[in-house]
């Protein structure tokens, strides 16, 4: 029943989520999600032990409410994101 009510929350975008943003590598990875902050906090630990076994240093730790479309974004990926909707707001701008 609990996960019914996970996709749910999820589908809506009110589960809950970590977020950990990493200098090195200059990433913003999501895990989750989460029924409540609760689980989420009690989870994090858990990740972040993961990401330091990885080498990934300078860690930010967020439990957000949100929908990511993506579990993992790399600096590049971001810049790239952000060029494509740049070009297609001008295009659209200019029809």
């Amino acid at each position: 029943m609990k996960e019914v009510l996970i996709k749910i929350l999820q589908f809506l975008g009110l589960a809950f989520w970590v977020e950990i943003v990493t200098d090195n590598p200059r990433c913003t990875y999501y895990f989750g999600p989460f029924f409540n902050e609760q689980e989420a906090v009690a989870a994090q630990g858990g990740y972040i032990e993961d990401l330091e076994n990885e080498g990934a240093q300078g860690m930010i730790v967020k439990i957000l409410r949100c929908k990511p479309n993506n579990l993992t974004i790399f600096e590049e990926d971001l810049g790239e994101q952000l060029e494509f909707q740049s070009m297609h707001t001008f295009s659209r701008q200019a029809s």
